[in-house]
């Protein structure tokens, strides 16, 4: 059968994706609307940032299929490291990838330049874990594939806001 005939459904990876829910928004304190007041970023916010990329197949975020969890992330304030560990929905998940660089972009748009930013797959999860990973590290990697017009729609387009 031609791609063009195959219906949506038959063309997903995963066609019927597990559904979490979504967790509650957290509380905003005075101390952190008070722009005198230098607050630490923690893994809550960086959970904030990421939780609502939009995933490259559905039309659900990284939180709803829990490719995102608060618990995978750590900050390292001191020596200004953050570490993502996402957990694809099927272990040869072919967009892994493509999540793993939106998130890292997400990441370097909005955290302060300080920041090293480490996105990876959480050990044992994906087939080809040790290669995404490679390429997510590698800046040159990382670069030139946002410089290719078409793959820097396709992350702007999980990065963007559904209505």
């Amino acid at each position: 059968m031609s791609r063009s005939k195959m219906s949506s459904q038959e063309r997903l990876q995963n066609a019927n994706p597990q559904l979490y829910g979504r967790t509650s928004e957290r509380e905003v304190t005075p101390e952190e609307l008070d722009d005198d007041v230098e607050d630490k970023i923690d893994a809550r916010e960086i959970f904030d940032l990421v939780r609502s990329i939009n995933d490259p197949e559905h039309p659900l975020t990284l939180e709803e299929l829990n490719v995102i969890e608060q618990s995978r992330i750590t900050v390292d304030e001191d020596n200004n490291n953050v570490s993502v560990e996402f957990t694809p929905t099927i272990p040869h998940c072919s967009m892994a990838t493509l999540i793993g660089l939106s998130i890292r972009v997400k990441l370097l748009r909005a955290l302060p330049t300080r920041f090293k930013v480490d996105v990876h797959i959480t050990p044992g999860t994906h087939q080809s874990e040790l290669a995404v990973n490679k390429q997510l590290a590698d800046k040159e990697r990382v670069a030139a594939a946002l410089e290719n017009q078409h793959l820097l729609e396709v992350v702007n387009q999980c990065l963007s806001t559904r209505n």
